[in-house]
């Protein structure tokens, strides 16, 4: 495909056409000067909205990026009568689709932390973890996992929350596969303390 090259003309003509203008000659151009220039002009928007949802600059910003990296595709296929409106309602939908993506990672390391749980303190039943303390033990289970040692604490972290097998985590790490049953085994046994502590001063 022949480069385009722009001229100081094809620039200005472009910066002086409104939004859905762009938008119509982008459909037909497929010019990438077009997105940048839509980018100067809503990125700060953008950004004020990822962050309303999203709470901290580094994932607002990464979301902005990806919203524009999607509209060389989007705006292809799109009808768009209001850019501005259609543009936020697309970064708001990023928005809580990475909200949601979240809330189930994290639903998923609490349930590994209630299994890790009930495998360390073996002598306990199941059902005392939904009882009122419940909550309490696990976040108390997760401090107790950032106090082990760094090698213990990655292979506890890599079996358990991340639901790796023996095999990954040697991988992922360059431990031995001795290694990593080892550090799993010694670090479970000092969660175990750490947890019979606090059932001692419950």
């Amino acid at each position: 495909m022949a480069l385009r090259f722009f001229h100081k003309d094809d620039k200005r003509e472009l910066l002086s056409l409104p939004d859905e203008q762009l938008v119509v000659r982008y459909t037909v151009t497929h010019d990438k000067e077009i997105i940048g220039i839509l980018y100067e002009r809503y990125t700060h928007l953008l950004f004020t909205v990822c962050y309303k949802y999203l709470g901290n600059d580094a994932d607002s910003e990464d979301t902005v990026m990806q919203v524009f990296e999607k509209l060389f595709e989007l705006l292809k296929k799109s009808e768009i009568t209001n850019f501005k409106s259609w543009i936020y309602t697309i970064t708001k939908n990023e928005c809580l689709m990475q909200l949601r993506h979240w809330k189930s990672g994290e639903k998923v390391k609490e349930e590994n932390l209630r299994k890790l749980d009930v495998e360390i303190m073996e002598s306990l039943l199941p059902d005392h973890l939904i009882d009122g303390n419940g909550e309490h033990r696990i976040r108390y289970l997760e401090t107790a996992i950032s106090e082990l040692n760094s090698e213990q604490k990655q292979c506890i972290e890599l079996f358990y929350l991340d639901e790796k097998s023996y095999r990954e985590v040697e991988q992922i790490t360059g431990y031995t596969y001795n290694e990593v049953k080892s550090y799993i085994q010694n670090g479970k046994r000092k969660l175990k303390l750490m947890m019979e502590r606090l059932e001692r001063y419950e």
